[in-house]
């Protein structure tokens, strides 16, 4: 087998959607004849736990843990040194509501001072560790994926180390036009050292890789170079269990986290306005949202009384008991009103969504690279916030075909490009 060197931050146990692209790729990798070595850190620092994706790791993978060192444990540690009830999450920081003047000095420091983010100081260890690590195990092919976008500086002090390496660098999100530096208010001379350190990865990367066309056209403007799309999927395996279920209720779902970014209001405000126009809809429609909410949109929620009687919050579910949460939906949501360039971007839940075969309402650009992925397989709409009329009739229309049972779910069209398997074939091709 040939064998090639991951490094990745997120890993399980870690969750979230942030670990499945590389995990998924490791798993079908050995299928394809190459041995896949995982380089990740010891003790990281993350949100969500999910212990059920530690089964798709392959018993061909081997997986390297080394010590890393955060200052998140400082910063929490001075909070409550500060006054504060309780240490600030690494959420708080980034949140729109107001914040302590400890958490204002604390996320502007983040920000500025730890460029491109509070993981840098397990660069220079990591690269030392693995330059010996490559040359013992004959491994001449890295990969590095960000965010966090330090990781990509060890793929630059190992090519810089040894020019012979086979470097690909993949981009999750943006670097320097990612929106969530405006949220940690970086001032334009943190930017400008961004833009370097970003600019020297673009250049020299042997292959720069990057998960929708919009971040394809964003990089190659960037770097003046081409760069490779190579989209997230869905894992066939993962739905051999999935069921579909006719419910009692029309129930829409939203899988995900609801961050600081992420507006729902105008289709809060259109789903209770179809309420008040239609009786027999409001009786049986439930809307649910599976993962972590943010607390301006639980309150917004709270303040119609109409829309909170028909709302749940659910829990965080390992990935494993999604394939339940999809089998009793009737229609799946996804949002991206709110986000920058949000024209571009094409969250990993979109192609399990896909893959459940259920019809699919987003809310974000009319045009733009989840719009064309739902019009092409014809899985359902992406309306403009600004159409509550357009989103009403929607789902109207999918709320009559669910009463009269005659919403029944089907594999859209060309969904099996977007498996997990023939992405990593694609994959492959760009190793060889």
């Amino acid at each position: 087998m040939k064998k090639v060197l991951i490094i990745a931050y997120y890993w399980p146990p870690s969750g979230g959607s942030g670990v499945q692209r590389w995990l998924k790729f490791v798993k079908y990798l050995p299928s394809f004849g190459w041995e896949p070595y995982v380089f990740t850190p010891e003790n990281p620092s993350f949100a969500v736990r999910d212990e059920s994706l530690l089964r798709d790791v392959p018993p061909e993978a081997e997986v390297i843990r080394f010590p890393i060192w955060e200052p998140y444990e400082l910063f929490f540690g001075l909070s409550k040194l500060t006054g504060q009830q309780k240490a600030a999450k690494p959420t708080e920081m980034v949140s729109n509501k107001k914040k302590s003047l400890f958490q204002k000095i604390s996320t502007w420091i983040r920000g500025n001072f730890f460029i491109p983010d509070p993981r840098v100081f397990w660069v220079k260890p990591s690269a030392k560790f693995l330059d010996d690590f490559l040359r013992d195990n004959k491994i001449k092919t890295v990969i590095t994926t960000g965010p966090p976008h330090s990781v990509h500086l060890i793929g630059l002090r190992l090519k810089k180390k040894n020019s012979s390496l086979h470097w690909i660098a993949d981009f999750r999100d943006p670097w320097s036009e990612w929106g969530f530096l405006d949220s940690l208010k970086v001032g334009s001379m943190a930017r400008k050292f961004h833009r370097q350190l970003e600019a020297k990865v673009l250049s020299t990367a042997d292959k720069v890789v990057t998960i929708t066309p919009f971040y394809v056209r964003q990089f190659e403007k960037l770097a003046n170079r081409n760069v490779t799309l190579l989209t997230n999927g869905f894992d066939e395996d993962d739905f051999k269990s999935l069921v579909i279920t006719h419910t009692d209720k029309f129930v829409i779902r939203h899988v995900g986290i609801v961050n600081e970014k992420c507006d729902p209001r105008p289709f809060l405000l259109a789903l209770t306005e179809l309420m008040q126009e239609n009786s027999s809809f409001a009786s049986f429609v439930n809307l649910d949202f599976v993962g972590e909410v943010h607390p301006e949109v639980k309150h917004f929620v709270s303040s119609l009384a109409a829309l909170a009687s028909v709302t749940t919050f659910t829990a965080p579910v390992p990935h494993k008991a999604l394939m339940e949460k999809y089998g009793s939906s009737s229609l799946l949501l996804i949002i991206l009103t709110g986000y920058k360039d949000a024209e571009g971007y094409m969250p990993g839940k979109l192609f399990e969504y896909l893959a459940t075969g259920l019809p699919i309402l987003g809310v974000g650009p009319a045009h733009g690279d989840a719009a064309s992925l739902l019009n092409e397989s014809k899985a359902g709409s992406m309306i403009a916030e600004s159409d509550p009329q357009a989103i009403k009739k929607f789902l109207l229309n999918t709320y009559i075909q669910w009463q009269s049972a005659e919403l029944k779910p089907s594999l859209p069209a060309r969904t099996s490009q977007y498996s997990r398997s023939a992405i990593t074939q694609k994959l492959v091709e760009l190793l060889r």
